[in-house]
């Protein structure tokens, strides 16, 4: 796509704001929910289950999309901001409107996507507010559980769904799109399937980060489905049968999983056949990391096997509650540490926000207490 930016320095990009549409593809409803940033560059929100980075010239191609602008005074309008010729002005709305209907009829998209769309990272840029929010609804545990997968005592009391769901408004106002719940083992939350609906209600996209083990009930997974849960990160646990249940259960849904697999002394001599598994099942989207940083080759290895089995993989996302997140060992890519506090965020039971998880040391303030003004870095 023939996207012109940063040919002149003096283009004024389109103002900031929130713009949405409701409208109909081949029977089918659909909604669009665009963010545009002060620097120009836009988020756009897919269905309530795919954000898309755009860059300011895509961006603005988005918000004729949205506004429903005639692709010939779309074509006028951003010829003359850019300097370029209606014709191809003209072919590059096409090709975007094309792609995005094309997503609109596409299911079990990837939650965070780019379009092929020529980019800046959202994290070299200063961002009104984070991409995600990673909430940890309970820190509560399965019985079986490790006990660091958690810090149990660092919160005198959860929050209510009352009070959760006042945190996503204020989130969703604030410009938030994406929201992950998490923990602890946030399926332990009874009102869990209250707060996914109530998310898509607003229009974020929503994802869970789960042992997974109650997923391998297909009633119980079709109700989170019903309510608005978009992607799964499902933490393997590969000696447990019911964590490999969860997995063929999911697959079949429109629903976009990644698993994620912990490397301990214990995993790591099956890990390669592990890998080989999820391939055959049919999973796409891996996250791995390790508990000992001893283990730190046998990862890079295992990252050119995941790489020659197809699988797509993911650091920026939480993993429990441990030195096991991912980002913590990817020590050459240092934009996934960076976007701590900027493309992403994380929510205590309590309220408290962290720059990430596992930095308790550096409280932001209280999301339901304090404005975000206040909050945000």
């Amino acid at each position: 796509m023939n996207f012109v930016t940063n040919l002149f320095s003096k283009v004024n990009p389109l103002p900031e704001g929130v713009h949405h549409i409701q409208a109909v593809q081949d029977e089918k409803p659909y909604r669009l929910h665009l963010r545009l940033n002060a620097n120009g560059s836009g988020i756009l929100v897919l269905n309530a289950s795919t954000v898309l980075h755009l860059n300011p010239s895509a961006a603005e191609y988005a918000y004729h999309f949205v506004k429903g602008t005639q692709p010939a005074e779309a074509a006028k309008q951003i010829a003359s901001r850019y300097r370029i010729d209606k014709k191809t002005a003209l072919a590059d709305y096409a090709d975007f409107s094309e792609r995005i209907h094309s997503l609109i009829s596409t299911p079990d998209l990837d939650p965070v996507s780019y379009l092929d769309f020529e980019r800046v990272a959202p994290n070299s840029t200063e961002l009104t507010a984070p991409l995600r929010l990673d909430c940890a609804l309970t820190y509560q545990l399965p019985k079986a559980s490790a006990a660091e997968y958690a810090p149990v005592k660092r919160v005198e009391r959860e929050l209510t769904t009352e009070e959760w769901k006042s945190i996503l408004d204020k989130a969703w106002q604030a410009g938030i799109p994406h929201i992950t719940f998490t923990g602890g083992e946030p399926t332990l939350r009874e009102d869990l399937s209250a707060l996914i609906a109530h998310a898509e209600k607003i229009g974020q996209v929503c994802g869970l980060l789960t042992d997974g083990l109650k997923l391998a009930d297909k009633k119980y997974l079709e109700m989170l489905l019903q309510t608005g849960l978009d992607h799964v990160l499902l933490i393997l646990q590969p000696q447990v049968t019911q964590s490999w249940q969860a997995i063929e259960t999911i697959l079949p849904e429109d629903l976009f999983l990644t698993v994620h697999l912990t490397l301990t002394t214990a995993t790591v001599k099956d890990a390669e056949a592990t890998l080989k598994k999820l391939a055959d099942l049919g999973v796409k989207s891996l996250s791995l990391s390790i508990a000992d940083p001893a283990l730190a080759e046998r990862l890079s290895a295992l990252q050119n096997t995941a790489g020659e089995l197809g699988f797509t993989l993911r650091w920026d996302l939480p993993v429990p509650y441990s030195a096991s997140n991912p980002a913590a060992f990817e020590s050459e890519d240092d934009k996934i540490a960076s976007g701590a506090g900027k493309v992403w965020m994380y929510v205590e039971p309590d309220g408290d926000v962290l720059p990430a998880q596992g930095s308790a040391g550096s409280v932001l303030g209280n999301l339901l207490r304090d404005p975000w003004d206040k909050i945000h870095l």
